[in-house]
């Protein structure tokens, strides 16, 4: 599960290039994908997954970190957005056809963040709260193999904890979070197009 150099990643032809050109780019994760007859796109590995049980189960010692930061956020307020926080969503620099291209709307909650964008092959979400305003961005790119999956995190100082925040989980996402969000990646990508060990990618009729 490779943290990949940034030069690779700004190089793809993806608009979170130029819509966040003036966050910074902490880092990025890829992982290497089964081909599928016919293509995919994100958008439709999404949908097909959010129909396939998927128990989506991560490592004891996750649970416990998660757990842990958690409770720290519910006793120190540092998930709670602080007020007047929306004139700084990113989701305020959709232009109009991004609005339009995008199939999820704006401000959607996924989870622990808001939706800002979902195109065919690039999803962008975003959290604000009292440490840190961040964006998540998945995309898929189709390779000479199949298929990369890229997994960038950009992010916003909102204060002086932010720094002093993001060094002190830095262990904590790179040896726990990140490897298990694209281990869970590649489960459910087999899971959604039946192309595991041993079996054929389904062949999509046209």
């Amino acid at each position: 599960m490779p943290e990949i150099a940034s030069p690779e990643f700004l190089a793809l032809p993806l608009r979170v290039h130029s819509f966040l050109s003036d966050v910074n780019l902490h880092d990025v994760w890829a992982v290497d994908l089964p081909a599928v007859s016919g293509g995919a796109t994100l958008r439709e590995f999404y949908q097909r997954i959010s129909r396939v049980e998927s128990p989506g189960r991560i490592s004891w010692p996750s649970r416990v970190l998660f757990g842990l930061r958690f409770f720290l956020g519910r006793v120190f307020g540092w998930d709670k957005e602080p007020p007047g926080c929306e004139r700084e969503y990113f989701a305020e620099r959709l232009t109009d056809e991004d609005r339009e291209r995008s199939s999820v709307v704006a401000g959607t909650p996924e989870k622990f963040f808001r939706t800002v964008y979902s195109f065919g092959n690039e999803t962008l979400l975003e959290v604000i709260n009292g440490t840190v305003h961040a964006a998540l961005l998945s995309a898929i790119v189709e390779t000479s193999r199949g298929y990369r999956f890229y997994f960038a995190v950009y992010v916003r100082k909102r204060s002086w904890v932010t720094p002093i925040y993001m060094a002190l989980i830095e262990p904590f996402r790179k040896w726990f979070v990140y490897p298990a969000v694209l281990r869970q990646v590649e489960r459910n990508w087999s899971r959604a197009f039946h192309c595991g060990a041993g079996e054929a990618p389904e062949i999509k009729e046209r």
